[in-house]
């Protein structure tokens, strides 16, 4: 099956290195013997798709170049970041010499130009690396863009800016394959949508942060997004929708397992804290039996790191206060000795599972 994106590509170059390796071992064993039109035809088909890979992905070919592709990663993020924040203050430090007629000309240029620059960069640019650095300075242009323009025009701020922000950062990170900006867009969807539940619940839109429950109905969106929408041809995208998606779910899980308070629910605290903590144990199991059944590593993760959270904190209301520190530590160390236990028994059954089903 032919590579959408550049996580595929760059699985199969590491397995057609981990195939000739292997070959090489059988063939200097004496177990398998390749005849040498077979071993040319293996090369050339190997070749060729090595080389359509690096022309459409721009895989790394061996460990050494994947270092310095993180490092190249890590490089454009910090880049980005620095001129965003050039942008910025450069903004800022000349802005009142201009008229309200120039700033709004100079708002709309900087937007239109920086995303010009993007369109251009990434026709360019087969490695991605300096699109999206682009596409992080335009949108940091266009969030400066609204804000400034509000101020210009005496506007009442309000949630409603989260929406084309979270347009345009979509639009960037899915223009230049930016997991940065998707995240970000992620974010701005995250905020508004519990910025109007909470509206709608009769507080003023920038609280909706007194209310854990208001990201409840945005967590299970942006989780179910990626089942709905696919995310093949976009590297890593789908992995963000589920992460984000369980991340709004269970820290507003955890915040309301410890402060009833913040409920809509008109119930004792108690009742509420007590609530939650069930529904955030209930909640982590069903995520890891999910991320099991379908493969996801990402989500067998976040949900066992909550699991594991909500199990410490129960266990710090429990016996913090009545048993001696150095009994209560001890008893954190063999519970997590019987997490690992747990996890291999589950793992040693998944194996023999998968063999038997092979």
């Amino acid at each position: 099956m032919s590579a959408t994106n550049r996580t595929d590509a760059q699985q199969r170059a590491d397995a057609i290195g981990v195939f000739n390796r292997e070959l090489n071992r059988l063939e200097s064993e004496q177990v398998l013997q390749l005849s040498e039109p077979q071993r040319s035809r293996l090369h050339e088909h190997q070749q060729a798709l090595l080389a359509q890979y690096r022309a459409a992905f721009d895989i790394d070919q061996n460990s050494q170049a994947r270092q310095l592709s993180l490092g190249m990663q890590i490089a454009s993020f910090l880049g980005a970041l620095a001129l965003a924040a050039s942008v910025f203050f450069l903004f800022y430090q000349f802005w009142g010499l201009f008229g309200e007629l120039a700033q709004v000309t100079i708002l709309l240029s900087a937007s239109l130009l920086s995303f010009g620059l993007t369109l251009a960069v990434q026709r360019r640019d087969s490695s991605g690396y300096f699109s999206k650095l682009a596409a992080l300075v335009a949108f940091a242009c266009f969030v400066l863009n609204i804000v400034m323009l509000g101020q210009i025009f005496n506007i009442t701020p309000s949630d409603k800016a989260l929406l084309p922000w979270a347009a345009y950062a979509l639009l960037l990170a899915y223009t230049t394959q930016a997991r940065v900006l998707l995240a970000a867009g992620i974010v701005c969807v995250l905020g508004f949508i519990a910025a109007r539940v909470g509206t709608w619940g009769g507080i003023y839109w920038l609280g909706f942060g007194e209310r854990p429950e208001n990201f409840l109905p945005a967590a299970a969106l942006i989780f179910a997004l990626p089942l709905v929408i696919s995310q093949r041809r976009y590297d890593g995208f789908a992995v963000l929708y589920r992460v984000f998606g369980l991340l709004a779910l269970f820290l507003p899980l955890l915040v309301l397992g410890n402060w009833g308070n913040g409920s809509y629910l008109e119930l004792e605290p108690d009742v509420i804290e007590n609530s939650y903590q069930l529904l955030g144990f209930v909640s982590a199991a069903l995520v890891i039996w999910l991320g099991v059944r379908r493969n996801w590593s990402d989500v067998v993760n976040t949900g066992l790191t909550f699991f594991v959270i909500f199990f410490y904190t129960k266990l710090f209301d429990w016996w913090w206060a009545s048993m001696p520190k150095y009994l209560f530590f001890l008893l954190l160390g063999l519970s997590a000795v019987l997490i690992l236990l747990i996890l291999r028994r589950l793992r040693s059954a998944n194996g023999l599972l998968g063999g038997s089903a092979a």
